[in-house]
């Protein structure tokens, strides 16, 4: 695809990415669907499934390959680590504080402002972490996405990626190198329709509404990529005992 001018534009990007694409070109052979849907322009909201630690390498560079940024949020106490703060910092890297709901509902609408100022993108796991379901379904979202997108009212894209769990499964430690080239499929969602909920961003309802329509769209996705049905009802960390922890809690 023609480059946008986001990927054309010199920046820290550039140096990243000739480390990382050729290290994740030998390990995966990413086919990408839907690619038309991912906006060329101006900021959005980018909800993918998660069910591996590599997988982020691969949502990474698939949109690098379709000529926009990837930035993801991360802890903001990441920012306060030496050099690798600096580099978050300099690829524009949103940073998520824990903090009151006033406190997180106040930094949501600055941060909506300005992807919406700058025309930026970010990477959001719904999820918060590596899902918990047993067969890698995603399981129950947070609401750090649609926050964002209520917020901002920016467009929400579901994305699914399969075929990862066979470079790293989920909590497996170290990468599985043979046979290299390994088969990722990661297929692009329509924007999901939030139209009816936007200026109730700080509304519970809206909220799991909105959470709702996202986590059925990305499960849809898969369900098209994996050619299987998921469960009927979504996992739920809290009904089977499992403590939840990852990246994010919004």
């Amino acid at each position: 695809m023609r480059a946008t001018a986001e990927k054309s534009r010199p920046s820290l990007f550039w140096f990243l990415a000739v480390f990382v694409v050729p290290f994740v070109s030998v390990l995966a052979k990413i086919r990408i669907r839907g690619a038309e849907r991912m906006p060329r322009t101006g900021a959005f909201v980018l909800a993918p499934n998660h069910y591996s630690e590599f997988d982020p390498l691969i949502v990474a560079v698939a949109v690098w390959r379709l000529g926009r940024a990837p930035r993801f949020m991360a802890k903001e106490s990441l920012f306060r680590v030496p050099v690798l703060g600096w580099a978050l910092r300099g690829t524009g890297m949103i940073p998520v504080a824990r903090a009151s709901s006033a406190a997180a509902a106040k930094q949501t609408l600055q941060q909506s402002r300005e992807l919406v100022e700058h025309g930026r993108g970010v990477i959001v796991y719904p999820e918060g972490t590596l899902t918990r379901d047993p067969d890698l379904w995603p399981m129950r979202g947070k609401s750090g996405a649609v926050r964002l997108a209520l917020a901002g009212e920016i467009p929400l894209i579901p994305m699914a990626q399969w075929g990862t769990q066979k470079i790293m499964g989920r909590y497996q430690k170290g990468l599985s190198l043979w046979p290299l080239r390994k088969k990722v499929d990661v297929l692009i969602g329509d924007p999901v329709d939030l139209s009816d909920l936007y200026g109730r961003a700080g509304e519970s309802a809206a909220l799991t509404e909105a959470n709702e329509r996202l986590m059925g769209a990305i499960t849809a996705l898969l369900e098209e990529l994996r050619g299987e049905k998921a469960p009927a009802q979504r996992w739920n960390p809290a009904e089977h005992g499992q403590k939840e922890t990852g990246r994010l809690d919004s």
